[in-house]
């Protein structure tokens, strides 16, 4: 099954989580103020596909995640639809701006779907 590690600066982050749910995959929520600076760590314990990370910038988690463990990010984005580019183009890790809206979630999901048909 699909896994997706959602890290938010300010601890929120369960609206996403409950889109990527909806979507049929497993969603792991980091708990607490400053989540996305452990986005990276988490994703290695838990063994994820993928990470999302929210704070102002949408970068710091998604940064630290690729600095620590390799993963292919893309931060700064502010739209759903940069969101499925950045999947599409390979990146793992996907830094946002403040979005926890279920509907990212979803989409996301079915992005990764469509461009892994097999693997989840």
């Amino acid at each position: 099954m699909l896994k997706i590690v959602v890290a938010d600066r300010m601890g929120k982050g369960s609206n996403v989580a409950k889109g990527i749910e909806k979507a049929g995959a497993k969603a792991v929520l980091v708990p607490g103020i400053g989540a996305d600076m452990k986005l990276g760590d988490v994703m290695n314990k838990e063994k994820a596909d993928f990470g999302i990370s929210f704070c102002g910038s949408g970068g710091a988690g998604a940064l630290i995640a690729n600095n620590k463990y390799g993963y292919p990010e893309r931060h700064g984005m502010r739209s759903i639809t940069q969101g499925i580019t950045a999947i599409n183009d390979g990146k793992k890790v996907l830094g946002f701006g403040f979005m926890d809206k279920e509907e990212l979630g979803e989409k996301l999901v079915e992005a990764i779907n469509k461009k892994y048909p097999d693997k989840f």
